[in-house]
């Protein structure tokens, strides 16, 4: 049973990443990032949330779960832990060479980090033989919890890339304020989640929808980025 527990909670939990993973390499088709990077990449994603378990660990032995002090700081760990494992497996490489890249791969490492998450979550179910739990989890992280990191980074990711051909200490504060921003978007998303339900969760889920469609707008002015213009 542990075993087939196991096969269930890693193909449904690696899936929808591999899924979305696949929908935003779409987005830079005409100059592909090396596949042995954008591997290496998602597996930094999977690697930085074992580093965030210490951490996340102590957060919640010393807060209280559902203050905003405790969201904002498993926030502050995760973002943290994405863009390092973004920035260790890709950006400091020279496959970094064009300012799409730079999202690229903090979304690759994202969707890395919430594959190994979505498994986490998911052998419980599982494991309790209670596949349909199981697979109602899957489907809203599918539409939630993945879509948040992507979110979330990618922002993170944006700020790079419109700083990509500016001065190394704009560069700094393109970056320092991308992360800000992250930050606070995803400890409102999760507080939000806890503490509200029903027609609540429907505004909120569609707000993160609504802000891949915008991320969707800004990837091709993001395209349009030339040397020329700083």
């Amino acid at each position: 049973m542990i075993f087939r527990a196991l096969i269930y909670a890693v193909g449904a939990g690696i899936l929808p990443s591999i899924i979305w993973l696949w929908f935003w390499l779409q987005e830079d088709k005409l100059h592909p990032e090396p596949k042995r990077i954008i591997i290496r990449s998602f597996i930094a994603g999977m690697i930085a949330v074992v580093i965030a378990l210490p951490f996340e660990h102590f957060i919640s032995v010393h807060f209280e779960e559902t203050a905003i002090i405790a969201f904002l700081l498993f926030a502050v760990v995760e973002e943290l832990l994405k863009y390092w494992a973004a920035s260790w497996s890709a950006l400091k490489t020279k496959h970094d060479d064009e300012p799409i890249d730079c999202v690229i791969y903090l979304i690759t490492s994202a969707l890395g980090f919430a594959a190994l998450e979505n498994i986490f979550f998911l052998i419980q179910p599982f494991l309790s033989n209670d596949d349909l739990r199981g697979i109602i989890t899957g489907n809203l992280r599918f539409v939630g919890a993945n879509l948040l990191h992507v979110i979330s980074s990618a922002i993170i990711g944006v700020f790079i890339a419109f700083a990509f051909y500016k001065n190394k200490w704009q560069k700094r504060l393109f970056l320092l304020c991308g992360i800000a921003l992250a930050i606070i978007l995803h400890a409102l998303f999760n507080f939000s989640i806890i503490n509200d339900s029903g027609h609540s969760l429907i505004i909120i889920f569609g707000l993160v929808w609504l802000s891949i469609i915008i991320l969707i707008l800004v990837f091709e002015k993001i395209k349009g980025i030339k040397k020329t213009n700083s």
